[in-house]
């Protein structure tokens, strides 16, 4: 066989396929894959969103219509003749402090178990460890009678510790980790430049922790953010209630508002999405990179 028939034979037999390579029907394959599942995980959101925008008869109607007669409507009776305006006030209100509280808690918490041994070190461990095996069911009727008898039923306060409850064991043992991770080196290193005990974790520590700050803010304000159980049993009247309690306003015993219902969880949607486009970077940032922009 001659070198040019040689070559000619080599560019038309089909080239090996490598281990792990996908062939041409399995790539298809999975690329439909994909995009039925976010078809799918798409779908709840734009039927939210268009039910928002249909008047009664719209959503009210048994046909199947994805447009009709689109407005703002039902937004502006939420806005304007229901209680959200207030509603959404002290859902900020509740679910702002508690992701500070709960940041601030949850990372000297975590920083004081990953460095130091003291007595009762193991009982703090366990007990973080075992708050957060209880379902929220359970803790309601002990938390009430603790908040009725300290006073702080109908109050924000109240409500903010009532969540913390939740929010701060997870969170510690979350930021427990990022710090155990963290080497030792470098709170000594900072003490031997006179900083002291909590100038070494303000200043060299907690800049390195960054990544774990911002899943522990997020998780703390979704905790509070909409949240039903606490906020119907630990505030009562209507001008107390946050989102999650004044949403069942819209719902009876025979119908319901889709209208407002749908309005409202747009609405309210919008600041956990600003929230999570705050954060969301140092979510998916490594440790390493967030040390070197540090």
């Amino acid at each position: 066989m001659s070198p040019t028939t040689a070559r000619a034979a080599r560019r038309r037999s089909p080239r090996p396929r490598g281990r792990g390579e996908r062939g041409p029907g399995a790539s298809v394959a999975l690329h439909a894959t994909l995009v039925a599942a976010v078809l799918v995980s798409l779908f709840p959101i734009a039927w939210l969103l268009l039910t928002s925008l249909k008047p009664r008869a719209g959503w009210l109607s048994t046909e199947l219509e994805l447009f009709r007669d689109p407005s703002l409507g039902n937004y502006a009776r939420v806005l304007g003749e229901t209680g959200f305006p207030g509603w959404l006030l002290n859902s900020a209100l509740v679910a702002g402090l508690t992701m500070v509280l709960g940041v601030f808690l949850a990372a000297t918490t975590g920083y004081a178990v990953s460095r130091f041994r003291f007595p009762g070190y193991r009982g703090v461990m366990w007990l973080l460890l075992v708050t957060q095996m209880f379902p929220v069911a359970i803790l309601i009727v002990p938390l009430y009678n603790l908040m009725a008898g300290l006073g702080l039923l109908n109050r924000i306060p109240g409500l903010v510790i009532a969540y913390m409850t939740v929010a701060v064991p997870f969170c510690a043992w979350m930021m427990k980790s990022y710090f155990d991770s963290i080497p030792r080196e470098l709170d000594e290193a900072g003490m031997v430049d006179g900083l002291s005990p909590f100038g070494a974790f303000w200043r060299v520590v907690l800049p390195l922790a960054r990544p774990g700050l911002a899943v522990t803010a997020f998780y703390s304000f979704m905790t509070a953010w909409g949240e039903v159980a606490y906020a119907t049993v630990f505030m009562t009247g209507e001008e107390n209630h946050t989102l999650g309690a004044g949403l069942q306003l819209f719902v009876g015993q025979h119908w319901s508002d889709w209208g407002l219902l749908t309005a409202a969880a747009v609405l309210i949607a919008v600041p956990a999405s600003v929230v999570f486009l705050l954060v969301q970077r140092h979510l998916v940032t490594g440790l390493t990179a967030g040390a070197t922009k540090a």
